[in-house]
């Protein structure tokens, strides 16, 4: 019986990569993207996995990039795509945000991970899972401190837009999954973060866990369902 394949976009570092090298462990054939040249810590984890572990190159803000790679990987088939994107350019009031600024983040956290949905959902099999990295802070229900305005906005539209998805390809049998990986040690998080890199991989869990169901989900890390 022939290997899983998951495609991780975004697999260059931290949850990323952690998320990639967690699925080369459980004996997933990966294929992981870093941006530009420089050598990253997926480079070792290839390096070390006999083979299975894949590296592309892919700034998902550019959509030429995401067209190349995907007449790249034509031929292949996905068991998981997951897209892992987020930015954030400091807590500034949404009044004082440059304009440069909230187009770079919307573009980064929203538009470029769906724009990689819907150019590789036709390599990913009937039943496999389509996921994206939220953030909890991506819910308006539970936005009651505010701050992280623009980071805040981008993953609610990255919700909002997964839904649009969701309703789109209503009669696929894709499981859709909106993931929050908890308030990780990350150059995002913080160093005070609780959750180490290696807590938060559990999103591998709750990504496997919801395998062949179809439809969209708003998790966390804990499988617990994230108010929107």
């Amino acid at each position: 019986m022939s290997a899983k394949t998951a495609l991780i976009v975004g697999a260059s570092r931290t949850l990323g990569l952690g998320l990639a090298t967690e699925y080369a462990h459980r004996g997933w054939d990966v294929i992981g993207t870093v941006r530009g040249s420089d050598r990253t810590g997926l480079h070792d984890v290839a390096e070390a996995s006999g083979g299975r572990v894949t590296i592309e190159s892919l700034d998902m803000t550019q959509p030429e990039q995401i067209t190349a790679l995907r007449e790249r990987l034509a031929e292949r088939t996905l068991d998981l795509l997951f897209v892992n994107a987020g930015i954030t350019r400091g807590d500034i009031p949404i009044g004082d945000v440059p304009e440069e600024m909230f187009v770079e983040v919307m573009v980064t956290n929203a538009l470029s991970p769906m724009r990689v949905v819907e150019s590789f959902r036709s390599l990913v099999a009937p039943t496999g899972t389509i996921g994206v990295m939220s953030s909890r802070q991506g819910s308006l229900s539970l936005n009651t401190r505010g701050g992280q305005d623009v980071y805040r906005a981008s993953k609610s539209a990255l919700n909002q837009l997964m839904r649009s998805y969701a309703a789109r390809y209503a009669e696929a049998a894709h499981a859709l999954l909106l993931m929050c990986p908890g308030h990780v040690r990350t150059e995002l998080g913080g160093p005070d973060a609780p959750l180490t890199i290696d807590q938060s991989i559990r999103v591998a869990d709750t990504i496997d866990r919801h395998s062949g169901e179809p439809g969209l989900k708003y998790l966390n890390y804990q499988d617990q369902t994230v108010p929107w």
